[in-house]
């Protein structure tokens, strides 16, 4: 046996081997740096609520619909807007709180239906995100 030989031998790792794995670590490195620097991971936990809301419409002179928050997650009142009335207007849920299933807002319209889809629509806290909750088209007359 030549055990000289084999404690003097410096062939153990190829030169590929380690520019392969230096290469792999800039990667990894550049990627998490990235995703910090340009906040990917930010809108991550800003999701959409999951709602299911009714709608009700009075086709008589008033013109109001009524909303409501049949099932699903409660969702801050500050967030939601119902949208697609005659007026192209956009009114806020009503009151401060938190809209829960079985709150219930009346909303006016002004004019007649005209088959209208009404919208409840989610808008995140930070303004960037936002979602159709549920919509429904209003009765023609």
């Amino acid at each position: 046996m030549r055990l000289k030989e084999l404690f003097t031998d410096d062939s153990a790792v190829s030169p590929v081997i380690g520019v392969i794995l230096m290469v792999a670590i800039t990667v990894i490195l550049a990627a998490v740096i990235g995703a910090f620097v340009l906040n990917l991971g930010q809108g991550i936990q800003q999701t959409a609520p999951q709602a299911s809301f009714g709608f009700d419409y009075d086709t008589t002179d008033d013109g109001n619909v009524t909303v409501t928050h049949e099932t699903g997650d409660s969702i801050p009142a500050n967030q939601v807007n119902v949208t697609g009335f005659g007026n192209n207007s956009t009114q806020e849920w009503p009151g401060s709180d938190s809209v829960s299933a079985g709150a219930s807002a009346t909303f006016d319209n002004d004019q007649d239906w005209n088959g209208e889809t009404i919208r409840v629509v989610w808008e995140s806290e930070n303004g960037e995100n936002s979602a159709t909750l549920s919509e429904s088209t209003a009765p023609t007359e």
